[in-house]
């Protein structure tokens, strides 16, 4: 099946809710002009299209090759990685002083939806390595920046992120790994498990960000700290040196993804790996957290694009399945299964959730651009809490809901949908992922409730309560009566979704175990009622362009239609998450022996 990125709807996106054209404005970002973005979607486009899906199918059914530490890629994915890296993909947003183009990461995000829309197994690869570049522009030294950024920067050598131990997952300050002074440097002893893309043949180096334990640091996470630990060692002139003491033991034999290397490593067998410190001794977990953040953007991306290339099949598909009259028609013909009813139903929940996700998704992206450029200090701290807000809402929200809709892509299918050949399971394999790795739906949740919600005492949900409210009288105010009439069920959800607020506010002052429970319920509502909201958003402007006779009237049309079904279908799911939060008791009800 083939992948055509959606790019006029990344467009409408990035304009209209990510306010692409005000980021351009701002100090750095002013190379980002409406040509320069035109060309840079539609290039990537086309190599997601042409190069990049070609391979998803092919790569899923070969595999990955591994033998004595080494694995091979699957045929045509070094050819595609280079590819990718000849043309200057990998240092969309990066700073230029290492070699990035400095464009906005809203920008960066909608280029990493084709790739991972076209295949994610191949773009889990950039997808860290973009993480470990932000981490190092953050933390790294300038003779550490000088050694690494460039060559991380252009593609030339990738990154990993190494928290995971066999008896360390979600909580990564059981981990064992060690690390001992050693002069300069460290050396670096332990294991590390599910590291993706740990090991590969795309590069000639491999640039593992790790934590470890040092013999005198404090219990927990307080003691942990992180470490550049090269594959191979640099040189003085920048070119790969002396091979470091790691190793692949093993790769895992997973669901999905089966053409991206999710690696077992040993570090120290010989005595120790050579690490660098970055940071400070003992604050590694504030370090990592940076690339972690960057990571779970990325993530939720992965559900928006894994959820729009199930849409994209299932669509073809129902275009061309003939399966029964039509309902209600005398003409005893069979028709195509896109004219049956609940086919339509299914189609239409796929649309509105992958764009629903796709607005939150670009607007945490356009967040931290403003964060990062806005000449006003004031506005840089409102949208660095609200990207930190949304972070886990799309992590979260998009990556669960990007699992609902490729299974309604296989049900679409019917028995072909269980059939390997369509493709249409591999998306649904694939995506089972994304609400596990980064952090599960529950510690994003956690993470929604204690680090921003209570923290604040939810002062950043309280400004994007009223901002919502805000929009809301504007839609309520059109003269198109198909767009004022969405204003009065999403006003309804946004109050719940205020009261929910203050109750979690109150509950988690008073009883966190209870407010936990709520947690999940509460990241669903949150979810659910802002892509509400700015499907809102997306009908009111589509009205105007309409009312104007600007641009493609079926397109905006369309953009209208999709809110009226969101609102009516999907939105009304936030009444039973915020009974789920006022209930939450019940959840700690049984005795374990119960179970």
């Amino acid at each position: 099946m083939t992948y055509t990125a959606p790019l006029d709807d990344m467009r409408f996106v990035l304009d209209e809710i990510a306010g692409l054209s005000e980021i351009a404005g701002m100090p750095g970002y002013e190379d980002a002009t409406p040509d320069l973005v035109d060309a840079v979607l539609g290039e990537a486009g086309r190599l997601a299209s042409e190069v990049l899906a070609p391979l998803n199918h092919s790569g899923d059914r070969e595999g990955l090759g591994f033998e004595n530490g080494v694995v091979r890629t699957p045929k045509g994915f070094r050819e595609a990685y280079q590819q990718y890296v000849e043309s200057g993909w990998n240092s969309l947003p990066f700073d230029p002083d290492y070699g990035g183009q400095g464009l906005p990461w809203a920008l960066s995000t909608a280029v990493t939806e084709m790739w991972n829309a076209a295949n994610m197994s191949f773009a889990l690869c950039p997808l860290l390595n973009q993480g470990a570049v932000d981490l190092l522009e953050t933390h790294a030294t300038e003779e550490q920046k000088q050694t690494y950024l460039t060559k991380l920067i252009s593609g030339e050598w990738t990154g990993t992120m190494n928290l995971t131990e066999p008896q360390a997952g979600s909580d990564v300050g059981a981990l064992k790994t060690k690390a001992e002074r050693n002069g300069d440097h460290y050396l670096i002893t332990g294991q590390k498990i599910y590291i993706t893309w740990g090991e590969h043949d795309y590069t000639d180096n491999i640039v593992h960000l790790v934590l470890a334990r040092l013999p005198d640091a404090p219990a927990g996470t307080k003691g942990i700290s992180l470490f550049i630990v090269p594959k191979f060692l640099v040189n003085a002139d920048g070119t790969a040196g002396p091979r470091n003491d790691l190793r692949c033991v093993s790769l895992e034999h997973k669901l999905g993804v089966h053409a991206s290397p999710t690696c077992v490593m040993a570090y120290g067998d010989n005595g120790g790996a050579v690490g660098y410190l970055v940071g400070e001794e003992n604050n590694g977990m504030a370090c990592m957290f940076t690339m972690m953040n960057n990571a779970r953007l990325a993530v939720g991306m992965q559900g928006v694009a894994i959820a729009d290339r199930a849409y994209q099949q299932a669509t073809a598909f129902a275009r061309d399945r003939v399966q029964s009259r039509a309902i209600g028609s005398s003409d005893p013909k069979a028709t195509a299964i896109i004219q049956h009813p609940d086919v339509r139903r299914m189609l239409m929940t796929m649309r509105a959730g992958t764009e629903a996700m796709r607005c939150i998704a670009y607007l945490n992206a356009a967040e931290i651009d403003r964060a990062h450029r806005h000449p006003d200090a004031t506005v840089r701290a409102k949208s660095d809490a609200r990207a930190n807000l949304l972070t886990p809402i799309t992590k979260g929200w998009a990556t669960e809901l990007g699992c609902n809709l490729t299974s309604l892509g296989v049900q679409i299918h019917g028995g072909m949908g269980f059939i390997e050949e369509t493709g249409a399971a591999q998306h649904y394999r694939d995506a089972r992922i994304l609400p596990i790795y980064e952090g599960t739906t529950g510690i994003q949740a956690l993470d929604l409730l204690t680090r921003k919600l209570l923290r604040d005492g939810g002062e950043t949900a309280r400004g994007l309560i009223e901002e919502m409210l805000e929009t809301m009288a504007q839609v309520s105010a059109s003269e198109d009566t198909r767009v004022s009439t969405l204003a009065a069920p999403t006003i309804e959800q946004i109050r719940s979704l205020a009261k929910s607020t203050e109750s979690l506010l109150k509950t988690g002052a008073e009883d966190m175990v209870t407010a936990a429970a709520a947690a999940t319920p509460y990241l669903n509502l949150f979810g659910t009622v802002v892509g509400g909201w700015l499907l809102c958003k997306s009908a009111l402007t589509a009205s105007a362009k309409l009312a104007s006779g600007e641009g493609n009237s079926l397109f905006y049309d369309a953009k209208i239609k999709t809110a009226r079904f969101y609102l009516d279908n999907i939105l009304p799911q936030a009444s039973g998450y915020a009974a789920a939060i006022e209930g939450a008791e019940s959840v700690m009800a049984m005795d374990e022996a119960q179970f």
